[in-house]
């Protein structure tokens, strides 16, 4: 069963929402000036109200490693992901499991070959170690909070998908209720990652578009 994260929770009305269709875990982005950025003072209480098994995930960029365990411990959080340019000895340490983003160019890149670069790939290979999880996104920007194309599926695939024992692949950049079902169908990840996807706007999940998305899940794992 390919387990899903909802990246991008702002308010406990949209946590409420996504645990009732069925996310595995949730992500609370800490990234300053970002249109989905929130404080520990928001987050906690809705760590508070979270299930049992369901995951609460900080995401973190080029963040001291200070800051990040005080959030952690104030918002209670079970799972940190690195979203910068984070060298892989510097994820050590926390006492909680990290997922490394690793940025990957979209499908038109890819496609196109000149600005296709292998670094991604190798990225991925060093953080193996230190990493419970890689997330694969895409390389462009999220931090103004528009949808985003998907990244090159055909290729991830030959990293291994959920059968890599040595670390857990995460599918990020671009999923939607649309195109998530085709994605593990070629992928076949561990998790996939959603936010604007399934949003009315910026910070704000749409009810349909969520469920479908879960329903779109369960149907192709």
């Amino acid at each position: 069963m390919t387990r899903v994260k909802v990246c991008g929770i702002t308010n406990l009305d949209d946590a409420r929402l996504c645990v009732d269709a069925g996310a595995d875990a949730l992500g609370f982005i800490f990234v300053e000036k970002t249109p989905r950025f929130v404080t520990p003072e928001q987050v906690a209480p809705i760590v508070r109200w979270l299930p049992p098994f369901v995951t609460p995930v900080g995401v973190f960029w080029d963040h001291p490693s200070g800051h990040v365990k005080a959030v952690a411990e104030a918002c209670r959080l079970r799972a940190l992901q690195f979203h910068g340019d984070e060298p892989p000895e510097e994820l050590a340490g926390y006492g909680l499991p990290v997922i490394k983003t690793i940025k990957i160019p979209p499908m038109s890149t890819i496609g196109g070959l000149p600005e296709y670069r292998i670094g991604g790939f190798i990225d991925a290979v060093k953080y193996r170690a230190v990493a419970s999880a890689l997330l694969l996104d895409t390389a462009t920007r999220w931090s103004e909070g528009e949808a985003r194309e998907p990244i090159a599926w055909k290729r991830i695939a030959m990293m291994g998908g959920r059968h890599d024992a040595r670390v857990s692949l995460i599918l990020s950049g671009g999923l939607n209720p649309d195109n998530v079902a085709e994605a593990i169908s070629i992928v076949h990840p561990w998790a996939v990652d959603v936010n604007s996807g399934v949003e009315a706007r910026p910070g704000k999940k749409d009810a349909d578009k969520v469920r479908r998305f879960m329903q779109q899940v369960r149907a192709a794992a």
